[in-house]
């Protein structure tokens, strides 16, 4: 989202935006409607479609996660209506946003780089939307100093955004969106602009912040940290449709394709049960403690995995194939090595360990892997 985004969601037309805004808020009230975000995001661009479908109540946080050109921005800029539907309805509170525009959403946008005015201080940066509503001067100041405040900027209000730290920036993004009250809050990319160090800290911010806040609110992003941290809900969305939803812990321990398996670490196949045997749908057999019949996914961690140079004799694991090693790198404080050959997958394991078993691109191994450390689940 650039400048011309970042004006037209904060309304650059303040009197017909107050009235717009005013016409929602009385047509939810006659209809005495549902109340939350109910949404079906159908917009077509060539070859590319996106058809998402939304529903969010008030004081929930949904995120929507996904890999590159997966369709999460789009979502976000048909939501706050800088891209138009091209099917589908979008309902907030009970009435239809579609065809109003950016100005006259009740909409506040946190954007991934912030887009603050660089020439005004953070009060007046604050103060931008609910001037744009038609909020006078003074009102309008006083409000965002009250934003201010509670989000531990009071001492900052005079201060010009390129003498921000990246974690006071953010916040006073999000103390802009907040001022307009709004009835959804859309935040693209909220963390990405800031260093690790920063971001520990601002994202437990964050955290706090949203769960104080009553309306709906919905967040973009690919990091699965911050999806897992902030969201209550998370939507996977790839090629432009969702492929998965739910809960953090039951998405993480339940995945449903390759790109979410790999978001929260895990190996994941997909194979023909019966009994306690899995025919995998890539080739060999695998035993889990789970008892089932027919189609189903199998999961395990990377740290389920042990590796030897020489088949194994006299090892309890039951899960025994030939790999060899296609690539190795660092993951965290282990080393993470990518694994081709009988069934393709990683394993975890120590820098001394590594170094022990002489691994390297092209090194046959043995790898293998306990039943109890398995988890079949129907598909």
């Amino acid at each position: 989202m650039d400048d011309r985004d970042r004006r037209a969601v904060a309304g650059r037309k303040a009197a017909p935006a107050a009235e717009a805004v005013a016409a929602v808020g009385a047509a939810v009230t006659a209809e005495a409607v549902d109340e939350g975000l109910d949404a079906r995001l159908v917009v077509e661009r060539g070859a590319f479609r996106l058809d998402v479908r939304l529903r969010v109540a008030p004081g929930e946080v949904v995120a929507l996660l996904g890999p590159n050109g997966a369709g999460k921005t789009t979502a976000l800029r048909a939501l706050a209506g800088l891209t138009g539907l091209t099917g589908g309805r979008l309902l907030l509170d009970g009435a239809a946003l579609d065809g109003l525009p950016p100005e006259a959403r009740p909409v506040g946008v946190v954007f991934q780089d912030y887009l603050l005015f660089p020439h005004l201080s953070a009060l007046d940066n604050v103060a931008f939307g609910p001037r744009c509503q038609g909020v006078s001067k003074a009102r309008a100041r006083a409000r965002a100093a009250e934003w201010l405040l509670r989000l531990g900027l009071a001492d900052h209000a005079g201060t010009k955004p390129r003498r921000l730290s990246g974690g006071q920036a953010q916040r006073v993004a999000l103390a802009r969106a907040l001022a307009t009250r709004p009835r959804l809050l859309l935040l693209d990319e909220p963390l990405a602009a800031l260093d690790a160090r920063t971001r520990l800290e601002v994202r437990a911010q964050l955290r706090r912040h949203l769960a104080e806040f009553e309306a709906v609110a919905v967040l973009v992003t690919h990091d699965p940290l911050d999806a897992m941290v902030l969201a209550d809900r998370l939507v996977v969305v790839e090629d432009g449709r969702v492929v998965q939803e739910g809960a953090p812990s039951d998405i993480a321990r339940h995945p449903r394709s390759d790109y979410i398996a790999r978001l929260v670490g895990l190996n994941l196949y997909r194979g023909e049960s019966d009994g306690h045997v899995v025919r995998l749908d890539a080739g060999p057999s695998l035993t889990t403690t789970e008892v089932l019949t027919g189609p189903v996914f199998v999961a395990f961690p990377p740290s389920a995995v042990t590796l030897h140079r020489d088949r194994p004799t006299g090892t309890s694991a039951r899960n025994l194939w030939r790999c060899e090693v296609a690539g190795l790198e660092t993951h965290r404080d282990q080393i993470r090595a990518d694994l081709s050959g009988e069934l393709p997958l990683a394993a975890d394991l120590t820098t001394a360990a590594a170094a022990e078993l002489d691994l390297h691109p092209g090194a046959e191994v043995w790898a293998a892997v306990k039943a109890t450390q398995t988890h079949a689940y129907p598909v």
